[in-house]
């Protein structure tokens, strides 16, 4: 039963990210993606700061050890994040063009494929996060995957119009979104059989992924809302913001009351 829950929770994110792609214009994505921005930055921080270090603190692991394992995350994700900056070319300020903020020209100059990698890569790890989580406990692996869904849509879609930009047709991104989102699904079958007997790693690797989590929210999407906005356009932000965190604490609660 564990295996259908973590295959369905890792499939839902990529078949709704391919078809809010598919249903609306590049020019309404892009204004949904920034509203999703804001609520995925919501749903991240709670998740990691209310759901995910509580469990693990709660474990029998040792608090220092699990500090550590915070620290190190973080650290190699901003490093992993280095990497990526130095392996991909980027537009210059000023070079003449406007730009869709996240997911414009710029990332283009990536290529499609190097994007379609580096996703394929990131939803593979976010499958073992989810296995993970639904194993330690069901409740964790719901609040966990809804996480990751809500910053995976934003992410998918962005990466989409990256690939429109990049000369594929609608079609052939839209296929390319699918697979991308399918690594997903094979990193929660392979979490649940290689994470599955080492239960004593569990709250190493929630935390592990509560850095990942914490590490995307400030250092990715924060800065995107840090902009002079018109009033009516942050308090649009602030009110998504809390939606996000309102939306865990209500999946929190709601799982308590079931069990």
């Amino acid at each position: 039963m564990t295996l259908l829950y973590i295959v369905l929770a890792t499939l839902a994110g990529g078949l709704l990210s391919v078809a809010i792609a598919a249903s609306l214009t590049v020019h309404l994505l892009g204004r949904v993606v920034k509203s999703l921005v804001s609520l995925s930055a919501g749903v991240l921080l709670a998740t990691a700061l209310l759901n995910m270090l509580p469990e693990a603190f709660e474990s029998d692991a040792e608090a220092h050890a699990l500090f550590a394992t915070l620290l190190a995350g973080l650290l190699f994700f901003f490093l992993l994040e280095k990497v990526e900056l130095y392996r991909h070319t980027h537009h210059h300020e000023g070079d003449g063009h406007h730009h869709h903020h996240h997911f414009d020209a710029e990332q283009a100059g990536r290529g499609g494929w190097s994007v379609l990698l580096g996703d394929s890569i990131h939803n593979f790890c976010d499958g073992i996060i989810i296995a993970a989580a639904f194993l330690t406990d069901v409740q964790l692996g719901v609040v966990t995957a809804l996480a990751i869904i809500a910053h995976e849509i934003p992410q998918e879609v962005g990466d989409y119009i990256v690939l429109l930009n990049a000369g594929l047709s609608r079609r052939r991104a839209l296929a390319y979104n699918a697979l991308s989102g399918g690594a997903a699904v094979v990193g929660g079958v392979v979490g649940y059989f290689v994470v599955g007997p080492w239960k004593a790693l569990f709250p190493y690797l929630l935390v592990v992924a509560a850095s990942s989590f914490i590490y995307v929210a400030v250092a990715d999407l924060l800065p995107q809302m840090q902009r002079r906005l018109p009033l009516r356009d942050t308090a649009a932000q602030v009110a998504w913001l809390v939606a996000g965190v309102s939306i865990v604490l209500l999946a929190m609660n709601g799982m308590h009351h079931s069990h």
